[in-house]
């Protein structure tokens, strides 16, 4: 477990317990990228990934979970930060504990998906796919 205090107010920390699911999963239903997602579905994929919540005053405000295989590749997914919150620099501390953390810090290759951050995350290095006619996608009909 890491847990970083930026400030007296704000903790970021990768302890799967301080995590709100009732939040993550209000979130993520509203968002673009996951209507309809079930809190089942939220409660099994932060099983499953390395996340990271953002605790403004112990309340989660943000959060972010990366999926990786531990050694070269690592997929940024579900980043937010509380619309409430928006506009205070936190989805870039955020961003700096994730990249710094010492699972994370030696993968090579990321990739994310967005539709709207594309400037956010170019502070950090990520750019337009090099080669994008090598990537595919299968959208499994369920």
């Amino acid at each position: 477990m890491r847990i970083m205090n930026i400030e007296s107010k704000i903790t970021i920390s990768n302890d799967k317990g301080l995590l709100d699911l009732d939040v993550i999963h209000g979130f993520l239903t509203t968002s673009y990228w996951a209507p309809g997602r079930t809190r089942e579905q939220v409660r099994t994929t932060v099983e499953n990934s390395l996340c990271f919540g953002l605790h403004l005053d112990g309340a989660q405000v943000g959060f972010a979970r990366v999926v990786t295989d531990g050694a070269v590749f690592a997929y940024l997914m579900d980043v937010f930060i509380l619309e409430a919150h928006r506009g205070k620099g936190y989805s870039k501390l955020l961003l700096q504990h994730i990249f710094s953390d010492p699972k994370l810090s030696h993968i090579p290759k990321w990739l994310l998906g967005t539709q709207d951050a594309h400037a956010l995350y170019r502070q950090f290095g990520f750019t337009d796919l090099a080669h994008p006619e090598r990537m595919m996608e299968w959208k499994r009909a369920l």
